[in-house]
């Protein structure tokens, strides 16, 4: 009686794992409006450690189309660009932009980016210390510049 239920319970979980595949999930990239303007270090760092969630050139891995992974994926892709997109760049007006410099470094410094559930799968995407400072000091630099910029007018 046992092995019955335990059979048709693997079974029936089954058949509900092939019909959430079904289920349509959003993967899309949308055009680059206007990428980031940052010295080709910085660019490789955000290239490799943010662009899959913070940018509209997400590379979807294969599990992005497994459900229910490919669910949290493009969640995570979805949040992701909404808060911070370095392909629409060209959208954020100078305040909003000195305030993602500061946030990606915070964000970074205080360890919550790039996301530990991402690093799972994409270890290369973790910052070693140099590539923290390398951040550091270009997002210092812009909140310098932008702060003498505003007191020039």
């Amino acid at each position: 009686m046992k092995k019955k239920i335990i059979k048709y319970s693997l079974i029936g979980l089954a058949i509900i794992f092939v019909i959430i595949q079904f289920i349509p999930v959003d993967r899309s990239n949308p055009p680059i409006t206007g990428e980031i303007n940052a010295p080709p270090e910085v660019k490789e760092i955000l290239q490799r450690s943010c662009y899959d969630c913070h940018s509209n050139q997400t590379d979807w891995h294969f599990y992005s189309y497994v459900a229910p992974v490919s669910w949290l994926v493009a969640k995570d892709v979805r949040e992701g660009r909404e808060e911070l997109n370095f392909s629409e760049w060209n959208k954020y007006d100078a305040k909003k932009r000195n305030k993602k410099y500061k946030e990606t470094y915070e964000e970074i410094e205080e360890g919550e980016m790039p996301m530990k559930i991402y690093l799972i799968t994409h270890p290369g995407a973790g910052l070693n210390e140099n590539e923290k400072q390398i951040i550091k000091n270009w997002t210092d630099s812009l909140l310098i510049q932008t702060h003498e910029d505003s007191s020039d007018l």
